[in-house]
């Protein structure tokens, strides 16, 4: 059965700092972006995507481990399919789609009204400049704390740790915003209010309530 989502935990005041996952929430990424170029047929990429390049040994990357080790260790498991798993690190940029707008448009609001805005995000350090590169909005973060950079992933408990460290924010008066239950759920254990975002809209409708300064809907 389906994990319940985290029950959330809220500040009791507007909060002064944000953290945001990027991937999910403010950037569209999705390997398949690339993959549908290479296989013709649907059901052959699903099964790639699912036990050979695998979201567990993309993590691998996320949390450290450099792309030439994962794609030599793969391939050697994999030797007839090199080429295939090559493809995800060489043409990586492939894999990312557009902004989140209507995300980005939360932010912007926010970075206009002097919040405190940061990123806490699980990506490879050797393609978060591609990122880095692409999405000019990123520079709207006073900082963000990269987990192929520091050798943790969420949720690892003590990347919260090092996060919350490195922001200077305290627990209580931060609020965490990321699309993956278990990150939510780790965050909460941290002290760290938080919300699973699923949308921009129910994202800006939370934000408002809490008091903090964007509209209450998108501007049309």
């Amino acid at each position: 059965m389906p994990s319940s989502p985290p029950r959330a935990l809220l500040p009791s005041a507007p909060p002064s700092s944000l953290i945001f996952d990027l991937g999910g929430v403010l950037i569209d990424w999705n390997p398949r972006y690339l993959y549908r170029t290479l296989f013709d047929d649907a059901a052959q990429m699903e099964h790639f995507l699912e036990h050979v390049c695998s979201p567990q040994w993309n993590a691998a990357q996320d949390a450290g481990r450099s792309w030439e080790q994962a794609v030599d260790e793969l391939a050697a498991e994999h030797p007839h399919q090199r080429e295939l798993i090559a493809a995800y690190w060489l043409r990586w940029q492939e894999t990312l789609g557009d902004a989140l707008h209507g995300t980005v448009a939360l932010l912007a609001e926010l970075k206009a009204a002097g919040v405190a805005l940061y990123a806490l995000t699980n990506w490879s350090a050797q393609t978060f400049p591609i990122a880095r590169e692409r999405f000019g909005f990123l520079s709207a973060f006073d900082d963000i704390l990269v987990s192929g950079e520091e050798g943790l992933a969420k949720p690892d408990p003590r990347i919260f740790e090092r996060a919350l460290q490195r922001f200077g924010v305290e627990p209580s008066a931060t609020l965490f915003i990321d699309d993956a239950a278990a990150n939510v759920q780790a965050a909460m254990g941290q002290g760290i209010p938080s919300l699973l975002f699923r949308n921009a809209d129910s994202l800006r409708a939370s934000l408002h309530a809490l008091g903090l300064p964007v509209a209450a809907q998108a501007p049309r």
